[in-house]
């Protein structure tokens, strides 16, 4: 959705799970569909002439295994299974058979995304791994560290993304300084009320001061217990909200209630009218670049190098 937005046409796309992938289509009418594992598709003949003349080959191979949020190294070698009833496979391998697409494809240019856990600690041999890889490749590549709330999207979201090419192009430059827009600028009048089976969360929400970014801060000043309610998070009117996740509740402060639908889009920077074909809302943008900040990349990308 971002490179529309940035004057891209979108030709084709890799998607694994069948529900996402029906979504994809419907919102971004790609020429060419391949719903299937990466691997399988590596090792596809006969592609359409068109896919090895790319200008941008983009990827953002799954992350939970390098989220700070997450287990990291406990996972790393374990086969994992979605909650869409994939596959079981292994993750942390998935960037490296997403530069095997690179060497199948070699499209102009790479751009792949990750979170930030992926540069910190013991991931960093990972990063050493991918580097010397795409320079076997014949890529120079870059790595950027961005933040969507300078790139006009309503959301703190700080994401890594490499960016290679095979052209000689000089050093790309990526400074966003956007004004960040705060969340009480976006979000809907009226928010989603608690159900009556949280009645103990919502107490607490009662007691929420500025500040208090997750409810387990409150828990823990209230009632000296820090082990609930950690990926609940809440939004203040006066900051740009935070990362949204895919899982967890996400409160308002302004009115200590839920997040709508709505809000999560907004905050995500996605159209108004995007079909997400009954997928959770919140599932989808917590898995997803925000459009507007691949928007702003991508422009930057056609004015320095393709233009």
């Amino acid at each position: 959705m971002g490179y529309k937005r940035a004057g891209f046409q979108v030709l084709g796309n890799v998607e694994i799970d069948p529900k996402v992938n029906e979504m994809y289509c419907k919102n971004n009418h790609p020429k060419y569909n391949f719903c299937m594992d990466l691997r399988e598709f590596n090792a596809l003949d006969g592609l359409p002439e068109e896919l090895y003349h790319l200008d941008i080959l983009d990827g953002s191979p799954p992350c939970t295994t390098f989220s700070t949020a997450g287990q990291r190294e406990k996972t790393w070698g374990k086969e994992k299974k979605f909650r869409e009833g994939q596959a079981k496979q292994t993750l942390d391998d998935l960037f490296f058979v997403f530069l095997d697409t690179v060497e199948k494809l070699k499209p102009k240019i790479v751009i792949a995304e990750n979170v930030v856990g992926l540069i910190n600690g013991n991931a960093k041999g990972y990063v050493n791994q991918i580097i010397n890889r795409f320079h076997a490749a014949g890529y120079a590549v870059q790595i950027f560290k961005l933040n969507s709330a300078r790139m006009d999207v309503p959301q703190t979201r700080r994401r890594v993304f490499f960016v290679a090419n095979n052209q000689g192009y000089d050093k790309l430059k990526l400074d966003f300084k956007y004004d960040e827009i705060l969340f009480g600028e976006v979000r809907t009048e009226h928010g989603k009320p608690l159900g009556e089976g949280a009645s103990v969360a919502k107490a607490l929400l009662e007691k929420a001061e500025p500040g208090d970014i997750k409810l387990t801060y409150v828990a823990d000043r209230v009632a000296g217990d820090s082990t609930r309610y950690y990926t609940a998070m809440i939004m203040e009117d006066d900051k740009v909200a935070q990362t949204i996740t895919s899982g967890g509740t996400l409160y308002r402060m302004a009115d200590k209630t839920i997040m709508t639908d709505e809000d999560i889009r907004n905050v995500q920077s996605f159209p108004q009218d995007y079909d997400f074909c009954g997928n959770s809302v919140q599932y989808v943008c917590g898995m997803s670049v925000p459009p507007n900040m691949m928007a702003n990349i991508a422009t930057e990308v056609y004015e320095q190098w393709l233009k």
